[in-house]
């Protein structure tokens, strides 16, 4: 009888893996470094052997494991494919061919923001929703579709690359991407950061903001809370930006919630309150009832998905 399902969160640093039940129950999780060296050859080996090592310790056997889900930081294709993986150095990888070789275990899977909203749906902020959008605000912005109570990845796994939709045709300088004028440009931490700097340079009006010697997102939200007038006006610009794209995922896909997350999130109400304010301008009807929801599984979010993948 299978007992347990393994997640597994591959980062560019580090490895996040978890046991969970099959009915969701973190039993333990543990992290190792990642290796990537050599085109991240040994990274899904190290895996392998450091699951060998933690099922020895727990004395699970390996016929109790129903299988191994993986996020990574790439587009994954419908057959477990990685056609490029910069932060691993992969270049085309079988990830579940190559990880069920070694393991001997069955293999599921997926690009890490979309295994995360997996994870926020199964046992997190969306519990019980069967249709949900997350995004995750951090460094940049990225995002995943749970439909059905499946992750929605599309032919060649770019689906949910919330981050790279345009919003501004006129934007001169470019994203990481490539392209300018896309979402993480304005709704990442480094994307507020960038609008509040420019608002200062080419306006005079009274702030705060003006006394910090390197400002962060969080002193932004700190600030707008606060009353100062510019960090108010570029929380509401990021709101309002965000909102717009929110709207047109609404009326393409109509989620039960939104789930945000990442490192902006922890901003809390003065974000949310904002994209919920903004929203209905971009959808009409019943789309305007959309629920918004800070995630709660944090850093665990993709071990949690990831381990859904197989169950």
């Amino acid at each position: 009888m299978k007992k347990y399902t393994v997640g597994v969160d591959v980062g560019g640093t580090s490895v996040k893996m978890g046991v969970f039940t099959v009915g969701g129950d973190l039993v333990f999780k543990w992290e190792i470094p990642t290796r990537t060296e050599d085109g991240g050859k040994y990274v899904l080996s190290d895996i392998t052997q450091s699951l060998e090592q933690a099922r020895e310790e727990h004395n699970i056997a390996l016929d109790e494991i129903a299988g191994i889900g993986i996020g990574v930081p790439g587009p994954v294709n419908k057959n477990g494919v990685v056609e490029v993986c910069v932060n691993l150095g992969w270049g085309r990888t079988e990830v579940e061919k190559e990880l069920n070789a070694l393991t001997g275990l069955p293999v599921k899977a997926g690009n890490d923001a979309n295994v995360a909203a997996m994870g926020e749906v199964w046992q997190g902020a969306a519990k019980g929703a069967q249709d949900a959008v997350m995004v995750t605000l951090g460094t940049g912005v990225g995002g995943g579709i749970v439909l059905d109570g499946k992750i929605l990845a599309g032919v060649k796994g770019f689906a949910g690359e919330i981050g790279h939709i345009g919003v501004n045709p006129h934007e001169t300088q470019s994203c990481n991407c490539g392209n300018k004028g896309c979402l993480e440009q304005y709704a990442s931490a480094t994307g507020i950061v960038r609008m509040t700097k420019k608002y200062l340079e080419e306006h005079e009006t009274a702030s705060s903001l003006r006394e910090f010697a390197d400002i962060t997102a969080k002193d932004i939200f700190d600030e707008a809370k606060k009353g100062d007038e510019v960090a108010m006006l570029n929380v509401k610009k990021l709101c309002r930006i965000l909102a717009s794209v929110l709207g047109k995922i609404a009326l393409i896909v109509d989620p039960e919630v939104f789930i945000i997350g990442g490192g902006v999130s922890k901003a809390g109400s003065i974000l949310i309150d904002g994209i919920a304010e903004e929203f209905p301008n971009y959808v009409f009807g019943a789309a305007k009832k959309s629920c918004f929801v800070l995630a709660t599984l944090g850093n665990d979010a993709g071990i949690y998905g990831a381990a859904k993948l197989v169950i």
